[in-house]
């Protein structure tokens, strides 16, 4: 069993999220595991690229993500 296979198996049990540092009804939110990792190639292309955009834009446009369970 792979990495990958026990990501994806948390995806529903937590998200990670990232709040903009300027308007707190935008932000971003993915699926992840409990330590906040994303199953990256499971995703879509536009939520990929939108991954990888809130992680480059952390201190810029958005806070540090946070691990949060899913309600």
């Amino acid at each position: 069993m792979g990495q990958s296979s026990g990501i994806a198996a948390g995806q529903g049990c937590y998200e990670l999220r990232f709040q903009s540092l300027f308007n707190a009804r935008c932000g971003f939110v993915f699926p992840c595991d409990a330590q906040g990792t994303v199953a990256i190639d499971e995703l879509c292309d536009r939520r990929r690229d939108n991954y990888l955009y809130a992680r480059a834009m952390v201190g810029r446009e958005l806070a540090t993500p946070t691990v949060l369970p899913v309600a």
